[in-house]
């Protein structure tokens, strides 16, 4: 049986709320021994999640390209790594919750999250473009944003596209969603990347938002192959293989895509 190696990571950090340039600095200095074909950051590893309104946001934000993002291109070419990190993104007048992706040979792409969680929808305009697949070296790697995944459907779409691994920058304060994305990952069979944060940001009056971390990464058949801690900052690779994620069948006779029957399922 062929074995496709593929080595990914993910930084759990404890952002400084709007110290910008010593969050890139941190993230780097945990990068700084690891090595790995797909790195994953957190959600708004740069600038921390709170936001009190959409105008503190968008002082915060920036375009894409943009300084984070060289700063990730120059750090992905360093490390000879491709990696998912979220930001905040300006354009135009327009903020976005959004990912970037990119590589030893520059920018690849963006995404921007679709689905919005709580007051994020007083901060950020939702995504309007379907959540993306990118050939990342040997992999093809889906990008979803925390909160996406409640919704079955974005897991579902991206493999659906070709996703073998789902890059999941995250900033979780719900307790479900590292056992849901085992599901997720037994649904489609690949493997995801779920970067989280750690720590307490209470910038708002009686919203005390405490994040969860447990950043892990969760294999085709519903295994956690790693999962971090619930506090502390961590960075961690782990090497899979992609085949796994190649092979739909779950035993001789029932395949989960070729099985589904989109015909009868009822969207009403």
């Amino acid at each position: 049986m062929t074995r496709m190696s593929y080595r990914v990571g993910f930084i759990q950090n404890r952002p400084d709320f709007g110290d910008v340039e010593s969050n890139r600095a941190r993230v780097a200095a945990m990068l700084e021994e690891l090595e790995a074909d797909l790195f994953v950051l957190p959600e708004l590893f740069t600038t921390g999640y709170q936001f009190r309104t959409a105008d503190e946001a968008r002082q915060m934000a920036e375009p894409i390209p943009g300084t984070t993002a060289e700063f990730l291109t120059a750090l992905a070419k360093r490390k000879n790594a491709f990696i998912v990190a979220g930001l905040a993104e300006l354009e135009g007048g327009t903020v976005y919750n959004s990912s970037v992706i990119t590589g030893p040979g520059g920018l690849i792409g963006r995404y921007r999250k679709i689905h919005l969680f709580d007051t994020e929808k007083n901060i950020f305009q939702p995504g309007g473009e379907p959540p993306p697949v990118f050939q990342l070296g040997a992999a093809r790697v889906g990008v979803m944003i925390c909160f996406d995944w409640r919704f079955p459907e974005t897991a579902r779409s991206l493999a659906l596209n070709g996703a073998e691994v789902i890059a999941h920058p995250s900033n979780l304060v719900l307790p479900h969603c590292p056992q849901s994305m085992i599901t997720r990952c037994l649904e489609n069979r690949v493997f995801a990347v779920t970067a989280d944060r750690v720590g307490t940001e209470n910038r708002v009056e009686d919203e005390t938002l405490h994040f969860i971390g447990q950043s892990q990464v969760v294999d085709p058949d519903g295994n956690v192959l790693v999962r971090a801690s619930e506090t502390d900052e961590e960075a961690r690779v782990v090497e899979i293989d992609l085949e796994k994620a190649r092979r739909k069948s779950i035993n001789p006779v029932n395949d989960l895509f070729t099985d589904r029957r989109p015909d009868l399922y009822s969207t009403g």
